[in-house]
């Protein structure tokens, strides 16, 4: 898959350095596979969600919730939010524009 803004990743990690880990362990995985369909990602990731176009991945244990979206047709992903899991849940991602069709 090719992942868009890194930097939101790196920057986080900086902010919230236990995540840098769990972080790059998902960018390795993501990098490395193409995958066709939200339930081909869920095999691999197996506590991931979907919410409108976005998918959520747990990082960290479930500290940290990263939201991104994701063409599977074009294996493109774009980082949408990476939060802590106390403003995951203030986030309200049915109405949010970033990750409606």
């Amino acid at each position: 898959m090719h992942i868009i803004a890194r930097k939101m990743l790196l920057d986080f990690s900086a902010k919230y350095p236990d995540a840098r880990e769990p972080l790059a362990r998902w960018w390795i995985i993501c990098k490395k596979n193409n995958f066709s369909s939200f339930s081909e990602l869920k095999k691999t990731f197996g506590t991931s969600d979907i919410a409108g176009r976005c998918v959520i991945f747990n990082i960290g244990g479930g500290k940290y919730r990263l939201i991104v979206r994701i063409n599977f047709i074009a294996c493109r992903m774009w980082v949408k939010y990476i939060l802590p899991h106390d403003k995951y849940e203030k986030l309200n991602l049915k109405e949010d524009s970033k990750c409606q069709p």
